[in-house]
């Protein structure tokens, strides 16, 4: 059971008597500062308020059981108890806050608002930083999505120039092993079906059909693993692949095909002794290769692939293998890996449908708050009825200089940008997502793929 009195940074329970004493309410801002994309794509914001925030989340038990632990941590008395229990008393253990934030779906240009906490109780002052540490942790939602989105966007140029199928399947989310907790699969592959359809990550579909009503968000086939194919025996190779023909004589199926040998897989297995079935089968064959250079191995299973089995040239003049055949290429997968390889075959003249990608650690895991420098900062204070600006400049790092002042973010000539709240009449973009322990705004995942532009 989540405890919401538990879920901040240690220092954080000595920071309420370290605000000036007549402080009302204190406004804060999370943004990304910049880094690797330029504009984030927000998403995970609803998860955060249904599963930690919305409704009485606060307890005698969650009290008792946070006084326990951060007093035996950082001493008698650090636990703040009046304030907690004021919160039971007045709001029947509620959190007085507002939340406004962007749509779920919205592409943001980095070093603007995304979000902004206040307190709505004078009283609870302190409860806008608290929880600063559960609401910083959207960078991880935000960066997967942005990241994925990207790769859509790659690929899409891609399909523009060689292809002419449909790009929702090709980059298919493998992480799933390869990430820290039950909680980052669901959180992160969610993430990435925003862009597109392909997954294997189970987590995923739970969390989208529990917090963003998804019926079924993602898609997988039927696929070997090494253990299913060298199981049979190295001298037993063919018969493995065989059964997998055999089991599913219909439909999209993948078989890992470099469990010895890659290049006779393809040219004396796949290409020779299993030719004749392959052909007959009412279906595509994909081929996995899962080990040696990207871009070296992709090429040569493409061309023996190509003599194999043969190929023609589509409307745009690049060559695509019989549909009978088809590769995903599933190691060493990033974005640059991707550019790599749909830039070579490009060069050789074949379309991008002859191919797709399973990306892992590249996708879920290798990434971090910093990736687009996500910070989230106080900008304004409210002291005896009036609000004063706060905000940090730090004189050897100019580019952690933070918004000062309530902000807003509006559309100007098609484009964002983060306005003090006071400065103009523009429309808000900021929307109020979180009141006073209720969810204001609920989207669905159809709702924020639109948003994106992703999806009809």
């Amino acid at each position: 059971m989540s405890n919401i009195c538990l879920m901040s940074d240690s220092y954080k329970y000595t920071h309420r008597r370290q605000y000036p004493r007549d402080t009302e309410a204190v406004y804060s801002y999370f943004e990304s500062r910049g880094g690797k994309w330029p504009y984030s794509v927000f998403f995970g914001l609803q998860a955060c308020m249904r599963e930690y925030l919305a409704g009485n989340v606060v307890t005698e038990a969650k009290i008792n059981d946070a006084e326990a632990i951060i007093n035996a941590h950082m001493g008698p008395g650090t636990f703040d108890r009046p304030s907690w229990e004021y919160l039971i008393d007045q709001y029947g253990g509620k959190l007085p806050i507002r939340i406004k934030a962007v749509r779920e779906g919205t592409c943001v240009p980095t070093n603007n608002v995304l979000l902004t906490v206040e307190n709505t109780d004078p009283k609870c002052f302190w409860l806008t930083n608290f929880v600063e540490t559960m609401l910083s942790r959207l960078w991880y939602p935000i960066t997967v999505a942005t990241q994925s989105h990207e790769i859509r966007k790659l690929m899409d140029w891609y399909m523009e120039e060689t292809g002419v199928e449909s790009d929702v399947y090709r980059l298919h989310d493998f992480g799933y092993r390869g990430v820290s907790s039950e909680e980052s699969a669901g959180i992160g592959g969610a993430a990435h079906l925003l862009s597109f359809l392909g997954t294997d990550t189970v987590a995923a579909l739970v969390f989208l059909r529990q917090y963003y009503a998804a019926e079924m968000p993602g898609f997988s086939i039927p696929a070997s693993e090494h253990s299913t194919i060298t199981s049979w025996g190295r001298d037993n190779e063919v018969e493995a692949m065989r059964n997998m023909l055999e089991t599913w004589p219909t439909g999209i199926i993948a078989c890992v095909s470099d469990s010895f040998d890659i290049y006779k897989a393809c040219a004396e297995i796949w290409g020779t002794e299993l030719k004749d079935t392959i052909m007959a089968r009412d279906g595509t064959l994909v081929v996995r290769p899962d080990s040696g250079d990207p871009l070296e191995v992709v090429m040569s299973v493409l061309n023996t692939l190509g003599d194999k089995f043969g190929y023609s040239v589509n409307a745009k003049g690049y060559k695509v293998l019989d549909p009978h055949v088809r590769i995903i290429q599933g190691d060493g997968v990033d974005y640059d890996t991707i550019n790599s390889v749909l830039g070579a075959m490009k060069h050789e003249r074949w379309s991008i449908d002859n191919i797709a990608f399973g990306m892992g650690g590249a996708l879920l895991q290798r990434l971090n708050r910093d990736t687009l420098k996500f910070a989230f900062k106080a900008s304004a204070i409210k002291r005896d009825e009036k609000w004063y600006d706060v905000y940090k400049d730090p004189i050897n790092a100019s580019w952690k200089r933070s918004k000062a002042g309530r902000l807003k973010l509006i559309q100007s000539n098609g484009s964002f940008k983060t306005t003090r709240l006071e400065d103009n009449n523009e429309l808000d973009c900021l929307q109020t997502a979180f009141l006073d322990g209720t969810v204001m705004r609920t989207q669905t995942l159809d709702q924020i793929r639109r948003e994106l532009g992703t999806f009809p």
